[in-house]
């Protein structure tokens, strides 16, 4: 149950945050297209709160 609710999440995530209710594009491959871009997304933002970005420090 704790992993298909870790699963549950992650389709609710792409559904209500990144817009992916309705698929724009047309046929399979043009879906898959579309859902592996959104998976990218949202991997990307997982590795950003891994890794927060380097603070610059700026020399006067």
């Amino acid at each position: 149950m704790k992993l298909r609710k870790k699963v549950e999440m992650l389709f609710t995530h792409l559904k209500r945050i990144l817009g992916l209710n309705r698929l724009r594009s047309r046929g399979p491959c043009g879906a898959n297209d579309e859902f592996l871009l959104a998976a990218v997304a949202q991997n990307f933002r997982k590795l950003a709160k891994i890794f927060p970005a380097p603070q610059h420090s700026r020399k006067a």
